[in-house]
């Protein structure tokens, strides 16, 4: 078999809040990564909406749960991410779908961002049925009340969730 020249090295990036990541975000990272010769997990540091880890503790958090995964390198990123995607050299956005309700807010995402850059590709990753019912507002909730969230993080999440709550408490 004959070496692979001039081989085209794929990048694709994975954009998110990850506030927390979660089992699910983790699976959509790593069966990325089995895909693309190269992921870029992009933290987005100026989210609409409120969190409640910075970018820098969720960034620790992504770091730490897929530091296993050679082909994956996580980085903090702001602005559009079409333009953080053609920044890192990729021409692939990796988003990963739950339910239905998921799928509406993509498509009107993948239109804007085929509109902004029609040069980046959406891939989609159905998340494995075991996540499927998983966000991270569910598991910041679940947290709040008291609930167990073992099966939801690896354990440095879970302990950094159960110190901000109890803190924020």
């Amino acid at each position: 078999m004959c070496p692979d020249r001039g081989r085209i090295l794929t990048v694709a990036v994975y954009p998110g809040t990850f506030d927390p990541v979660h089992h699910g975000h983790i699976d959509v990272a790593k069966r990325a990564a089995e895909i693309f010769d190269r992921v870029v997990v992009g933290v987005y540091d100026r989210p609409d909406k409120s969190l409640l880890f910075s970018t820098d503790e969720r960034l620790a958090m992504m770091r730490q749960a897929l530091k296993k995964v050679a082909a994956i390198r996580v980085v903090s990123y702001g602005g559009l991410t079409v333009d953080f995607v053609k920044s890192q050299g990729a021409k692939v956005i990796v988003r990963g779908l739950r339910v239905i309700s998921d799928f509406e807010i993509e498509y009107q995402m993948a239109l804007t961002n085929s509109k902004l850059a029609p040069d980046v590709e959406m891939v989609y990753l159905m998340t494995s049925l075991e996540y499927a019912f998983m966000s991270s507002s569910m598991v910041k909730e679940i947290a709040s009340l008291g609930g167990c969230i073992s099966g939801f993080v690896p354990p440095h999440v879970e302990k950094a969730l159960l110190a901000r709550l109890a803190a924020n408490s």
